[in-house]
This record gives structure tokens, sequence and C-alpha cells, in this order.
């Protein structure tokens, strides 16, 4: 009898493989991931185990089930965004097996970011494997791939420096806000979002001492919170066209699926500041402010991917905590698929033991009738244990007694390695 390991399979696109209005189109709102899950494995053959991780940078789908399905799968998700699987395939990447595993391990680790070692992966991915399980879409495979990332990522940052020195989003951000204006002192700040990304940027803005801060969320009270940290207002978006003119820099950061910040409302603006700059921020996907704003005089408009440019400098200063980190990745991937390989003898080992249980159980029972029939101890022994020899030899015997000469040599060979140890 043969038994197959279980099959894992990433497909994903990144800040790598495809531009932003691409990863814009495939990004999956947390409450909207158990549906989403649900579709996807209906799609695939035998309702795979499965998880999607959406962050700015990065949309990933991770699978385990009996056999590998890369090309439903990127079926599936350019359908999910109305492409054509051939105008996606360019921009993913797909990965089995150990190197799945690996990618995750990297991921988690923060060595695939476009900011080396940055710690809001991980939260990310704990989120998504969370709502993964809440939609029943997780199993034993997934579930124990996840939890050995969790594991090689907190070894990686306990262990290394990969990211003592990184410089995140929130403070390329800064410094490039303080390479237009020549006091963050007179600058008025607005964050528009009050999620992890905007309390990053404004403890990061915070701490230059901008002349005021301002929140503009969706819901006053969850930007009432984060406004009373740093001494600063509140908003609705809705306020936000009449009031854009106040701010001299805006970071946004939402999960809106379309625009909140228009051409038309941006070139408003600017007339009531008389063409005073504006230093803009987005670092939302899909995006938060209308690329056309770019092309406008007097606004500096950053995107996530302009930011990756600031953000890599620091990076080869670290190529030894990198190759540190690799390290802890190769180990941790190893370990994996050995529990992998060890898990696809598991049927074989559950019928082995029932068997045996079976044999044991028979004999005991015959065992109990000759000493109710009054049969002396060393009798009801001998036959007990010369019942039990007889059906575990009873296979090896058959197979040396029949089929051919090739057959009767690999029986032979497999007889000898299992029943004859001292010939070890």
């Amino acid at each position: 009898m043969t038994t197959e390991h279980m099959a894992v399979w990433t497909l994903g696109i990144n800040h790598t493989t495809a531009p932003l209005d691409l990863r814009g189109r495939f990004a999956f709102a947390m409450d909207q991931v158990a549906p989403h899950l649900q579709g996807l494995r209906q799609s695939l053959n035998r309702m795979p185990e499965a998880a999607i991780v959406s962050t700015c940078n990065r949309t990933e789908i991770y699978c385990a089930g009996e056999q590998s399905e890369l090309e439903p799968t990127l079926g599936w998700l350019a359908n999910s965004a109305g492409i054509s699987p051939d105008a996606l395939r360019s921009h993913t990447y797909s990965l089995q097996d150990g190197l799945a595993a690996r990618h995750a391990f990297r991921v988690a680790s923060g060595l695939d970011s476009m900011v080396l070692g940055e710690p809001q992966i991980l939260g990310q991915l704990k989120d998504a494997v969370r709502a993964a399980n809440a939609a029943g879409a997780l199993g034993t495979t997934l579930s124990q791939l996840f939890q050995r990332s969790f594991a090689v990522a907190k070894e990686v940052r306990t262990s290394t420096e990969i990211g003592a020195h990184s410089i995140s989003m929130a403070a390329a951000a800064v410094r490039l806000a303080g390479n237009l204006f020549e006091d963050l002192g007179d600058v008025k700040v607005l964050f528009v979002g009050a999620g992890e990304m905007i309390e990053l940027c404004a403890t990061h803005f915070a701490a230059k001492n901008p002349k005021s801060i301002a929140i503009a969320n969706r819901t006053l009270e969850r930007g009432e919170k984060l406004a009373s940290r740093f001494g600063g207002e509140v908003m609705r978006l809705a306020d936000l066209p009449d009031r854009l003119h106040e701010f001299d820099a805006v970071v946004s950061c939402t999960a809106s699926t379309l625009p909140i910040i228009g051409l038309g409302a941006v070139e408003r603006a600017l007339k009531k500041r008389r063409h005073r700059p504006i230093f803009m921020v987005d670092l939302a996907v899909p995006r938060d402010i209308e690329i056309e704003v770019k092309a406008l005089d007097d606004v500096y408009l950053y995107t996530v991917d302009d930011l990756s440019g600031v953000v890599q400098t620091a990076q080869a200063s670290r190529q030894a905590a990198v190759e540190q980190a690799e390290a802890i990745v190769d180990a941790g991937v190893q370990s994996f698929m050995h529990w992998v390989d060890q898990r696809s003898n598991v049927p074989l080992i559950q019928q082995l033991n029932a068997q045996a249980d079976a044999w044991r159980t028979n004999e005991l029972a015959r065992a109990h009738k000759l000493l109710a029939k009054g049969e002396s101890v060393d009798v009801v022994l001998e036959a007990l244990s010369k019942g039990l020899t007889q059906k575990m030899l009873h296979g090896a015997m058959a197979e040396l007694h029949a089929g051919d000469a090739a057959a009767r040599d690999r029986a032979t060979s497999a007889i000898e390695h299992f029943f004859l140890r001292s010939k070890r």
C-alpha cells in the first residue's frame, strides 16, 4: 500500500510582481473573507483547506489538499476581479510544498516585505488565520503551517537584528514631509482613517510636534480614540471636501474600495490655499486618493510604491541579519516538511494498530474460553502465543510462497528488514 502526503500550495501577487492598481483589484476586506473562502473551496476539488491573506502589498491564497490545484486557484482569483487568468498569470507567483512553506515563513518574518523586517505583517497574517478558522476553512495541515510560521517569525525577531534598523512606511512619510517643509512644527497634518497604519504614521508625525493633528474617520468613536492620544481633533469623512484646504499634509489609509479624495476636492482646496503646496501620502490599496491628483501643480502625492525606494535604503547593512534569518527559515521548512511526510503514514499506522488489536482481541477471547473449560495456564499461554505469532507471520509466509521470483526477492528483502533484526 502506498500513501501520498498532503499537497500545500500558494498563489499570490505582491508589490514585486503586480502594479498598485492591479493589486487594488484583489484587495479583500476582512468581512468578505469568509464568503470568498467558501467560493474558493467550492470551486476546487474535494474542498481543500484554505486561507486568504490580503494586505496593502499582497494578496495570497494558501491551500492544502490531496493534490495541488494551482491552475483552478488562479482561475478563481482572476474571476474574483473579473479578469482573465492569462492576464493575471504573469503577475502571480505560485509555490508548492516546501517552497510554499518557505514563502509563508518569510512573509511572517518580514523578509518578503517592502520594508524589511516590518512588524505589521505578522499581525495581518494572524488576522487572516483567525478569519479562515472562523470560516471553517482551516484544517490540520494549514494550522500547522501557520503556527510554525509564527514561531519562526518570533525566533527571527528575537535572535536577529532584522527589524532593528527598519525604516517603516510611517518614518519614510515623515522624512519626505521633512524634505518638503522647512519646519514640521508649522505643519497641519490630517490623517484619513484610524487603523494600524494610520496609528503608526500619527505616532511618527506626532514625534515631530506638528502645529496640529486631525483624524478623519467614518466612525467618530474610533477617530476620537486615536485623536485623543495625540491631542488632535476628529472629523467625519463627509466634512473632508470642505476642510481639506486647512491642511498642509494629508496621510490616508482606509479600507474603502473607492477613492475618498477626488481630483475636484483637491483642486478646490489648492485654490483656497492660493497654491501653497499640499503633501499627500496614499498608503491604501485600492487607492484612497485619485491618481489624477498626482498631475496637479503644488501637490506632492506619494503612493505605497513610491515609498518603496525610500524604505529600501537600509537593506544593504542588514545582509548578515538576513542570512541569519534565512537559516532560521530553512530549519523551519525542514521541520514542517518532515511533519507533513510523517502525517502521510498516519492512515497506514492506524490500520496496522487496528489489525494488531483485532488479532489480540481474538486470541484473548480464545484464551478465556480455554481457561473456562479448565485447561491449564501453560497450555492456554502456549496456544495464545502460537495463535498471535501465526497471525502476524501469515502474510509474510504467503508472500514467500507465492508469485514470481522477482516478487519473492522483494518479499525476502522486506521480511528480512522487518523481522530479522539480528541481521542488521
